[in-house]
């Protein structure tokens, strides 16, 4: 996995959180995943197909899913909900969007699928032969981890 496969999704994630949230990033250290164990308790999983392929995961926990409807409707929610659900996934979704343009711009062509939620930590998901980057963003309403598993496509 090439290192610049990364930043399209750090520059969206930085862009979209503070457009659509009012929140700034600040970006932990990038690290190699040693697992294929989800270890968040909630994972946002996106395909990316073109010219570059893999997935994109987005985790985090179900107190930031809360944490964005509040700060996206004002209301104030006591649990986890599919309203949480629906926010998270849309945020991966626009995330990866956001990217996938940033990709077009450098000339590399790329589609983005729906989104899947998987709910949990302990989940596997193998990105087969593809090296799984971790980017850990902290935010004023909870830590939001990027896994970027992406190749060229061969």
């Amino acid at each position: 996995m090439k290192v610049e496969h990364i930043q399209p999704f750090v520059t969206a994630a930085a862009l979209v959180l503070k457009e659509e949230l009012g929140v700034e990033i600040e970006r932990g250290e990038l690290s190699v995943a040693n697992t294929d164990y989800t270890t968040r308790e909630v994972t946002v999983l996106i395909g990316i197909t073109g010219q570059v392929e893999g997935t994109v995961l987005y985790g985090t926990d179900e107190a930031m899913a809360v944490n964005i409807v509040r700060e996206l409707t004002g209301e104030k929610k006591a649990i986890y909900d599919e309203t949480c659900e629906s926010a998270i996934a849309e945020l991966g979704n626009v995330i990866s969007g956001r990217a996938a343009v940033l990709f077009e711009s450098q000339g590399i062509d790329c589609t983005i699928s729906p989104p899947t939620v998987i709910r949990g930590r302990g989940t596997i998901i193998s990105t087969v032969n593809i090296t799984r980057l971790i980017i850990p963003l902290k935010t004023r309403l909870g830590e939001l981890d990027i896994a970027v598993a992406l190749r060229d496509r061969i």
